[in-house]
């Protein structure tokens, strides 16, 4: 190709998608996730050196933004925990497993207590270090246990933080995961829990094409053989997807 009609042509492309943006490819379109990144086994695009960290590098660099807009509010925003990896959660949900069952419980009771909260490993939203938990790191009196929901409302010390997230997170492409709407299903509410969700959507979209199941067999997960198909069924529709719509 002659380098003027490379040039005419280039020229053309460009105006092509300046006057329609819709031509242009934007990068959820373009990227791709391995298995092993959405189920949190490893991930290239992860950046950072701790659990309260390490972030996809995108949300990252938004966080970091969100992050100083906070702080001239008076506000220090404080990652309690982001990217956590399939292994960290298999030893949380273990843990738990095996404290709920020497408790008396059965296993299937024991799975049910466990997913109020907790993920089942493979299935986490902060596997693809998206996801952040976080409070205001200079509220005082500090909370033994500050993921609790009542201190983000009312007088407790997150509730600054809250009002501020309400009304600005979205503006950095963070969005609230699991909401207190009533006729939401799943986990619990949980108002420090946020999600970055120009990465967190495309890679929940390649999510739902995974066999949840066969994941949790292959990577045997304790109490796994107690995942009826009923149950899976279930759990993707109401932990997994009765998320946030603006998640989805």
């Amino acid at each position: 190709m002659k380098r003027t009609h490379f040039l005419q042509l280039s020229t053309l492309a460009a105006v092509g998608i300046s006057l329609f943006p819709s031509l242009s490819f934007s990068s959820e379109l373009q990227q791709t996730f391995t298995r092993s990144q959405l189920i949190g086994k490893g991930n290239p695009d992860i950046v950072g050196d701790s659990y309260t960290s390490k972030m996809h590098k995108e949300a990252k660099a938004a966080f970091s933004k969100m992050k100083i807009a906070a702080a001239e509010a008076g506000i220090q925003i404080e990652v309690v925990s982001a990217y956590r990896s399939f292994q960290r959660q298999k030893e949380i949900f273990e843990g738990k497993y095996n404290r709920f069952t020497n408790q008396g419980l059965t296993p299937v009771q024991a799975i049910e207590k466990i997913i109020e909260y907790s993920t089942i490993p493979g299935t986490s939203r902060h596997h693809w270090g998206t996801d952040i938990d976080i409070i205001d790191g200079s509220a005082t009196p500090r909370p033994a246990s500050v993921l609790q929901p009542e201190h983000f409302h009312g007088k407790g010390p997150f509730c600054k933080l809250k009002e501020w997230l309400d009304e600005h997170a979205n503006n950095f492409g963070f969005y609230e995961v699991y909401t207190d709407n009533a006729n939401r299903k799943g986990f619990k509410y949980e108002p420090w829990h946020f999600s970055y969700a120009p990465v967190s959507k495309p890679m929940l979209q390649e999510y739902k094409k995974l066999d949840i199941k066969q994941i949790m067999l292959e990577e045997k997960i304790k109490g796994a053989e107690h995942f009826s198909d009923a149950f899976i069924k279930k759990y993707r529709i109401e932990n997994i997807l009765d998320i946030n719509p603006k998640l989805l």
